[in-house]
């Protein structure tokens, strides 16, 4: 898939140190506020999201540049009741997590993610899929809505979202 200089690859374990950028990518700041320590990322509640990359179940995409370099990604990956994640909602429901380098949002990459991981979870017979979102970050929750994605229930300060795959 080649749009607008990017290309749209699946994710692989030898993408796990981007995957944990992109991790501390995806937690949102509102403008003006103080940005988290990227020490947040050695807490059991982050680490668990990227940890052992490539682990049976876990899907996604990279987002490249027209130089190749890494830009943003998409995954998939299941938790469960004793593990769970800020979007959990079942053991059978895979969470949802993306993030974009500052530079490369606003730029319809993260809809081009979001068309690729429904194809690939839609291959894997994946019926349904949970995120969880800060509600103040306003592009993120209407990019999601877009997917189909509907309000569930909150956690924290974030709300939890699940969208049918068709």
């Amino acid at each position: 898939m080649t749009m607008n200089s990017y290309n749209i690859r699946v994710a692989t374990a030898q993408d796990e140190p981007f995957l944990w950028d992109m991790l501390y990518e995806s937690l949102y700041v509102p403008d003006g506020g103080e940005s988290f320590s990227r020490d947040i990322l050695n807490e059991p509640f982050m680490k668990k999201y990227v940890a052992g990359w490539g682990r049976e179940g876990d899907l996604g995409y990279i987002a490249t540049n027209g130089e190749g370099k890494p830009i943003g990604s998409i995954t998939l990956r299941y938790f469960d009741e004793a593990n769970k994640g800020f979007g959990y909602v079942s053991d059978e429901i895979p969470e949802l997590g993306m993030a974009l380098l500052p530079e490369s949002r606003g730029q319809g990459i993260g809809t081009v993610l979001m068309t690729a991981l429904f194809q690939g979870a839609k291959a894997r017979g994946i019926s349904r899929l949970s995120l969880s979102v800060a509600p103040e970050n306003t592009a993120a929750v209407k990019l999601y809505r877009r997917f189909g994605f509907q309000e569930v229930g909150v956690f924290g300060t974030s709300i939890t979202m699940v969208a049918d795959i068709v």
